[in-house]
């Protein structure tokens, strides 16, 4: 396959039948004082299991917006979204929050653990909520995965943010989601702190096979990612294969 034939496919949709994720011309528009705001304007994405993709675009352009409406934390005005197995349309508030973790893991750019637990209760809050019955063994199990089999019984504010942001991933992929969403993971950390995040992120996905959806501003990190998705005004402007693949087409 030429760079240029990889180029043509990447910008295809994958078959929906075989899909993780379906959007179809999904629509969000919310009400404001001086009238309507669209903030998504039809949005049409199809991602086939255990690919990753790289999200980018300008600030406000829909890209945080979309990743809630992946991860049911944001309903759609119009348009189809089935992700992870569920038409997210049909599921109520307990439904959507059950199957969220069952299937979805989600990394966000502030770390949202609770300050008052300690890594290993942060990380098996959603699993005993699911009614997990292993859940402190998964969740063991995912802090050694990380690095921080040692920071178990640590609270939020002695650690680090890098270590803090690891027990958010922990938190993460402890429940083996089919679905890793992450928005702008490295934020709130430094060059060398944030490459460590980010490749325990793909590390993390590859070894799960689960689906990875990743926002960032950094254009070479989404390029390590299999097709990179342009966002701009609430559209897809562009889908491009990641380098990695150009790179493999050229071979």
């Amino acid at each position: 396959m030429t760079a240029s034939s990889a180029s043509e496919s990447a910008s295809q949709s994958i078959s929906p039948a075989g899909a993780i994720v379906t959007l179809a011309d999904v629509k969000l528009t919310l009400t404001s004082t001086a009238g309507p705001v669209n903030i998504l304007r039809g949005i049409d994405l199809s991602v086939a299991p255990g690919e990753r993709i790289g999200i980018v675009g300008p600030s406000g352009s829909g890209k945080s917006t979309l990743l809630a409406v992946l991860g049911g934390l944001e309903g759609v005005s119009s348009g189809q979204v089935r992700v992870a197995g569920a038409d997210l349309n049909k599921l109520k508030e307990d439904e959507l929050a059950l199957w969220r973790r069952q299937r979805i893991g989600i990394v966000f750019q502030a770390f949202n653990l609770i300050p008052t637990m300690t890594a290993l209760e942060n990380v098996m809050v959603p699993m005993e909520l699911a009614g997990a019955a292993d859940a402190e063994a998964r969740a063991k199990a995912a802090l050694a995965q990380v690095g921080l089999a040692e920071r178990e019984t640590h609270y939020p504010a002695q650690l680090s943010g890098g270590e803090q942001q690891r027990v958010a991933l922990a938190r993460a992929v402890a429940p083996k989601p089919a679905l890793l969403l992450a928005d702008e993971p490295t934020g709130n950390l430094d060059g060398s702190t944030g490459q460590t995040i980010i490749d325990l992120l793909f590390g993390e996905a590859a070894r799960l096979n689960s689906t990875l959806i990743l926002i960032t501003h950094d254009q070479s990190l989404a390029e390590r990612c299999d097709r990179v998705v342009r966002i701009e005004d609430g559209r897809i402007r562009s889908i491009e294969p990641g380098k990695a693949v150009l790179a493999q087409a050229a071979d």
